[in-house]
Parts: C-alpha cells; structure tokens; sequence
C-alpha cells in the first residue's frame, strides 16, 4: 500500500480493511490507515428517485418477439413466481441477506445492508394494473401447477425466476458462496415450461447476480419476451415497471457473456489457489478465441427502439513509446490520450431510447497472445426519435499498451491496430485500424 497504491499511483484517500479483517500491526506498518467496523452516515434520505431510475437503466431485454413488450393495457396480466413478492417475514428477515425467499434484489454476504424499504415487482405492477384496469391474477409460490393455473386465462403472463449467490461463510439451500450450477433456482425451468404451455405470451423476468443457462427457457414457443433484471436494489418494481410500460426504453447491457450451456466457459470450480492459468481469455475473449457462439453476447441487450452508426473514424496522433519517468499513476505518459475515435449514432425508431456505443481495440501482431479485441470504452447516448449524436472515445497510451513481465513495464507494440465500434461484443457496425 505504500509503495504502489500511496506511492507510485499516489491514492491520497483514506485507506480501511474489510470489516475487523486485520489484527497485527503490520497491515498499518504498510499502509493501512483503519480497520473497518465502524458505522457510517444514513445516506438513504431522497434517494429513491435515483435507485428507481438505476433499477431500470441496469435492466436487459434479452428477447422482445413481435413487439410484445413494452405492454400496453393488457385487459389481464399473471404474476407467476415467488421471486415476484417480498419474503412474508420481511425484505431483511434473513442475517446478511442469507436466504432466497421473495423477490431477490441483493446478493448475501458481509457487504450487504438493510433495505430502508423494498419495492417488489408485484406491488409496483398492482399499483399499475389499477391505473389501466387491468385484472391481475397471482401465483406467489414456486410450484409449477398453481402458476400454470393462475396463467391460463390470462392475455399476458409474466414469470419471475432467479439465481443468488453470496460469501462463503453463509450456505443457502445448499450453495456454499457461489452457485453449484448455472440453473435457475426453485425449478425456474420447470415452472416456466408450465405457464409457457397454457399461455401464448409468456414474459420471463429474471433476477440474476450472473449468467444462467436459459436454453430451456428459450426453447418453449409461447415464452415472447425475456427480461434480464439483474439485482436491481431497493427500487426493484418501480425500475422494472418503468421499462415494461413503456416509461423508459431498456437500455442496459450484459456484462458477461451468457452461453448456450456451461461448459462453453471453459472454466470449473476448483479449491485452493488458483494461478489463472486462462490469462486475459475470459469471457467475451475466451469465446472469440475459441470460436464459440455464445447465446447472448457481452454487451448485447435490445431496445424499444433502433440505433444505426454512422462516420466513423480513428486517428492516432501519438505513436511514443511509454516513458521511463515515474509518475503518480505509473510512467508519466502512461494515461495520456494518443487516439481518438468518434462516431455518430442515430434513433432511427419512433420512441426516446439510450444506446451504449462500445470501442473494442485489437492489438498488433507484435504483441504477445492477446485477445483479438478488448473494450476500452463505452458511452451512453440519449436520443429522441429522429435524432443524433456523436460519441468521442478518447484512448489512452494505456489502452493500446501490454504489461511486459519480464520488463515490468507497460509497452505500446508497433504495428497497426484494429478498430471495432458496435453495440455489443459481437454486433460490430465499423472495423477499421490505425
């Protein structure tokens, strides 16, 4: 901490452990300034506005057939799934978030707090069905012949299924920390296959702290729409109900790949120390190498509406190599900007939406196995129908740079780089090189 984090990136903050995490005197000789346990400020007051607005910004449309969503007025709508509801005892009724019971908007484990308050999709979808008149019919449990009764009749149901994981010092349902498999929890599969099987407009929203497998889901015909949740927080409902009335235009993009089945990650869980022998190939860069295609892309997610890319260019104005004088943050040009890219992106739709333009880099021949692209920007747009806007990447030495371990220096390898702008890991709308 004092050589590299306060001296050579020269962090001028304030330096705290996890909670009661040290108990020697060393961690303070190198650097540590406290030992967490102390409480902080109530930060809460007003800030539902925003949590509601995260919420829905964080969301992904996976899938949207025939314009299904967003809805409009359905004369009945289903609410299948226990993950729709707050757990009965109360949204912190589990230590730590340690359980899986209602609608998951937080992870469990040491890092977690206590919802001020928890606005379940089920609540903020009766609020809107009352103002439309819609007539709701509800399945708040898990088990797939009451949600598939309480779907049978409906013009639209929607199933709500999800995936927890936390810390390790905390097992749940027999998921000691990370997940066991990449399957939805409570038989999601099963319990979507049901409601699928009686009703022709099936949405699935999933809360999910990282990819599943929803090849299942995705299989059955009458599932019309898939929303990818995420774990949205405090303001859950509110942010979903924003995005499937139609208030805001999804806009959210996957983090992570999400695979037809897992073994296309390439990975298992194993104990003990890890050497990360997979290097700088994982997710989107591991299924580039490998030539997999995944189910849905590293920063894929749909809209309300549609974007095109247009006048795109690059140009490398610094070609220097990184300098040998230390600097706060490494060598002293290491974060200068040598490039810039821009691009103009058009609402060629008829709603407002916000898209997340995406700058992949592909490094010279002469650098050592790197991925064949890496991000190394993004940049959200707002636009009404009709209109455009241009995004600027600005690129730093850093980003077109390797670590070279032997050296123990950044090095900007000579040849030329390729270029990659589009709206996700795979939907590339202008490749170019510089």
């Amino acid at each position: 901490m004092n050589d590299v984090l306060k001296g050579e990136l020269d962090f001028q903050g304030y330096v705290m452990s996890d909670w009661n995490a040290q108990h020697t005197l060393d961690a303070a000789n190198a650097g540590l300034d406290m030992n967490g346990g102390s409480g902080g400020p109530d930060v809460q007051a007003g800030h539902s506005t925003v949590a509601r607005s995260i919420a829905g910004d964080g969301i992904v449309l996976l899938k949207n057939a025939n314009g299904v969503l967003p809805l409009k007025k359905p004369q009945s709508l289903a609410i299948v799934g226990q993950d729709a509801i707050n757990n009965p005892a109360g949204p912190n009724a589990c230590t730590d978030r340690g359980c899986d019971t209602g609608t998951l908007a937080m992870g469990w484990g040491s890092g977690t707090c206590q919802f001020p308050s928890l606005s379940a999709p089920l609540d903020a979808i009766n609020a809107q069905a009352a103002a439309d008149g819609t007539k709701i019919s509800v399945s708040s449990t898990d088990d797939p012949t009451s949600g598939a009764a309480a779907a049978r009749s409906a013009d639209v149901a929607m199933v709500f299924i999800n995936s927890d994981s936390g810390e390790g010092y905390i097992t749940v349902e027999g998921n000691a920390g990370d997940r066991n498999n990449l399957d939805p929890w409570h038989n999601g599969n099963q319990l979507v296959q049901a409601v699928a099987s009686v009703n022709k407009k099936t949405i699935v929203v999933v809360h999910s702290v990282g990819p599943l497998i929803l090849e299942s889901i995705l299989a059955q015909p009458n599932v019309v729409a898939v929303v990818w949740a995420g774990i949205p927080g405090q303001e859950s409902g509110g942010g979903l109900v924003d995005v499937l009335y139609g208030t805001k235009s999804p806009s959210g993009k996957l983090p992570y790949t999400i695979a037809q089945q897992a073994s296309d990650y390439g990975t298992t869980v194993v104990s003990g120390s890890d050497n990360y022998p997979e290097g700088l190939f994982i997710d989107y860069r591991h299924f580039d190498r490998a030539n997999i295609a995944p189910r849905y892309e590293f920063g894929f997610g749909l809209s309300y509406t549609n974007f095109t890319y247009s006048g795109v260019s690059a140009s490398y104005t610094d070609k220097s190599a990184v300098s040998s004088t230390k600097a706060p943050g490494g060598a002293s040009n290491l974060f200068d900007t040598v490039a810039t890219v821009s691009a103009t992106v058009s609402n060629t739709g008829s709603v407002a939406g916000a898209e997340v333009a995406q700058l992949y880099i592909g490094l010279p021949s002469t650098a050592p196995s790197t991925p064949a692209k890496q991000l190394r920007g993004f940049q959200k747009l707002s636009l009404a129908p009709g209109a455009s806007g241009k995004v600027t990447f600005n690129v730093r030495r850093r980003d077109l740079s390797y670590w070279d371990v032997g050296r123990q220096q950044y090095v900007v390898p000579s040849g030329s780089f390729d270029v990659l702008v589009g709206a996700s890991s795979r939907d590339i709308r202008w490749r170019g090189t510089m």
